[in-house]
């Protein structure tokens, strides 16, 4: 196992959109900086759980997928040529401001001055439904909990089952795709932006989806691995069989926050509160931004996240740099440090 040792001035935990900008931001103020993800790859959730679904509120992007939106990033930062500890967890924090050490779960050693803590919902994994045999055609590729690439269900007999913006979604973008969509809920109401529920009340009248309400999953069924069938059941408990070649289930994720919940800062319903202007957390040196971060009139947004991450570097500079003063300019004025 190679384990790293790195001195830094910015150790960033989470490499999704967010904290991919707040690396440019550091590295434009000429501060070094490490990426830290548990994911084997940069792009959070854009790239591990919607890489294909167009983002509108990008400004200067009137549509962008999520992994265009990740490249691009990857491509802004890429004249710093950013280290990245990927795969990597980071269980143990020490120190104070201008003087913390990180330690991964594999032993790696990350020595920094200041702490962007830019994780999203903490990390995550599905809830997935209580089926037997589930594991064995988890294995075989047919069960779904998020969709990296929708070309595999091209000509395919789909069952989604969920009743938010995900399963509708995906409901509505693969069924001039696949062979057939089943869309299983257990209530008669979907949970989705009211655009996408027009289009698929819409959907459903063209006999282009096949809508089941109130149901529940309740079997899968198929040989040695393959799925070919599932059993879904009514509150009244009568049971259908749907043809399947893959289930799409969407309920929700879990998050957990792992170590950071014991380092010292307040944390509010799985959050992290922040100043306002700077975005340090309770504990001085140490910051959050993106999804994670709190305070009043905070959006859930990717852009807001990016502003964010400037005004964090920002503050930041001034424990890289106590004895200089930040004159602000502007990108246009500075050009990329060499």
């Amino acid at each position: 196992m190679t384990k790293s040792s790195i001195s830094t001035d910015v150790a960033i935990i989470g490499a999704g959109p967010t904290g991919l900008f707040a690396a440019f931001e550091c590295s434009m103020l000429k501060m070094t900086c490490v990426l830290i993800d548990t994911l084997e790859h940069v792009g959070g959730q854009c790239s591990a759980l919607y890489p294909e679904k167009p983002i509108y509120d990008i400004p200067a992007h009137p549509a962008i997928t999520a992994q265009s939106l990740i490249d691009s990033l990857e491509k802004q930062i890429e004249p710093f040529s950013i280290p990245r500890l990927l795969s990597k967890t980071v269980t143990t924090l020490k120190g104070e401001k201008g003087n913390f050490t990180l330690i991964t779960q594999k032993g790696d050693e990350i020595h920094a001055k200041a702490i962007i803590i830019a994780a999203g919902a903490g990390s995550f994994g599905p809830n997935r439904p209580p089926l037997d045999n589930i594991e064995q055609f988890e294995k075989a590729g047919n069960i779904h909990y998020y969709v990296r690439y929708s070309d595999q269900f091209i000509g395919k007999d789909i069952v989604i089952a969920g009743g938010g913006d995900s399963a509708v979604d995906w409901a509505l973008a693969l069924k001039d795709r696949a062979n057939s969509i089943s869309l299983i809920h257990r209530r008669d109401r979907f949970r989705a932006a009211p655009e996408s529920l027009c289009r698929l009340e819409q959907a459903i009248n063209e006999q282009k989806i096949n809508k089941l309400v109130p149901y529940q999953l309740h079997a899968l069924r198929g040989e040695q691995g393959c799925l070919n069938e599932i059993d879904v059941i009514s509150l009244d408990g009568e049971i259908k069989s749907l043809k399947a070649d893959h289930l799409l289930a969407f309920f929700g994720l879990t998050t957990d926050l792992g170590a950071l919940k014991d380092w010292g800062f307040e944390i509010n319903q799985g959050r992290i509160p922040v100043n306002q202007t700077t975005l340090q957390t309770s504990q001085k040196g140490i910051y959050a931004i993106g999804d994670i971060a709190q305070y009043p009139g905070k959006l859930k947004l990717i852009l807001q996240g990016f502003s964010e991450a400037a005004m964090a570097a920002h503050d930041v500079y001034s424990i890289v740099y106590p004895d200089l003063a930040l004159h602000f300019e502007h990108s246009t004025t500075q050009g990329i440090p060499q």
